[in-house]
């Protein structure tokens, strides 16, 4: 390599190791938070979303996750164990399997709440950066899953 040419497989210019280690970390800023409410962050995603709008079916959830049913259906049982959702067939097409927040779990939302502050003073980032931050990397995912 000469100074004029750039390493091009030099590790740390390397987006997709940027990502992996931003990753770890970030899920690792989340993993003390979240232990007190008995959730890991996979578990807390499905929480999210279903904080977001409850009932839903498992394919749906899984759709909006971006995960196969068959990734979902171990974090949705570990959470009904927990008392925190309820899964039932649905009324229409009894092969269909319905998730819905319990009464706990819709309790643990207001508690929730303290969450995302907390991640954010973790970080030590503002709100405006990380927000951009969302934005770069929704751009990145939409980009690897078009269509």
């Amino acid at each position: 390599m000469t100074e004029e040419t750039p390493d091009l497989l030099r590790l740390e210019d390397q987006v997709c190791f940027a990502l992996a280690i931003a990753s770890r970390s970030v899920i690792g800023v989340y993993r003390p938070v979240l232990e007190p409410y008995g959730l890991t962050h996979p578990q807390y995603l499905v929480m999210l979303a279903l904080w977001g709008r409850s009932p839903r079916s498992v394919t749906d959830l899984a759709a909006e996750l971006r995960l196969e049913p068959a990734t979902l259906s171990p974090l949705l049982k570990r959470l009904e164990t927990a008392g925190l959702v309820s899964r039932t067939r649905n009324d229409r097409d009894e092969r269909m399997l319905d998730v819905a927040l319990t009464d706990d779990g819709l309790r643990l939302r207001d508690e929730a709440a303290t969450i995302p502050p907390r991640i954010i003073d973790s970080l030590g980032m503002s709100a405006e950066e990380l927000e951009a931050l969302r934005r770069s990397l929704w751009r990145v995912i939409d980009a690897t899953h078009p269509g």
